[in-house]
């Protein structure tokens, strides 16, 4: 099982809204379930240092459907390294002790990311996948496979939208 995560912040409210999609194949067109966890007491924004907001919030959600629904991977919105530093996909594959694969999926480019551009749909601008725990090919062979006809696969738009629902 694999599992789409995004991160919604609600500042006004010191808290944030993290929700999974789960599903069985890349190119599923139809999750196999939702998750959503609220996250209180937000970590104040540091530049550079996003994963010190990000990951108390992604980290109990990603444990829950690991236990629940045995998921076997994890796609985080972000990058897993920028260049020679951790980005969130690898902070969060550490904390799980490196014992399943992490996806990054991002929508700009970091220069410095050892990303694979993944070009989906028609569109010009690709998506910027980056792995820890399997080969960035491999990744960027799933991303381009899920379902959808645009840039952004529809599974990870469902995440996305799950995410800032209110």
């Amino acid at each position: 099982m694999l599992l789409a995560t995004d991160v919604q912040y609600d500042d006004p409210c010191n808290r944030a809204r993290a929700a999974g999609v789960l599903f069985a194949t890349w190119a599923d067109d139809t999750s196999a379930g939702e998750l959503v966890r609220i996250h209180h007491g937000l970590a104040p924004y540091e530049a550079g240092q996003f994963y010190k907001r990000e990951l108390p919030c992604l980290l109990p959600l990603v444990e829950q459907a690991i236990s629940l629904h045995g998921v076997t991977c994890v796609i985080v919105d972000g990058y897993v390294d920028l260049g020679a530093r951790p980005g969130l996909g690898r902070h969060l594959f550490d904390a799980l002790g490196g014992q399943l694969p992490v996806i990054g999926v991002a929508k700009t480019r970091f220069m410095d990311a050892n990303a694979i551009a993944v070009h989906r749909g028609g569109s010009k601008n690709p998506l910027f996948v980056t792995a820890a725990g399997m080969e960035v090919a491999e990744a960027a062979a799933g991303v381009h496979n899920m379902h959808g006809a645009h840039r952004v696969p529809l599974l990870l738009k469902q995440v996305d939208r799950l995410a800032r629902r209110r």
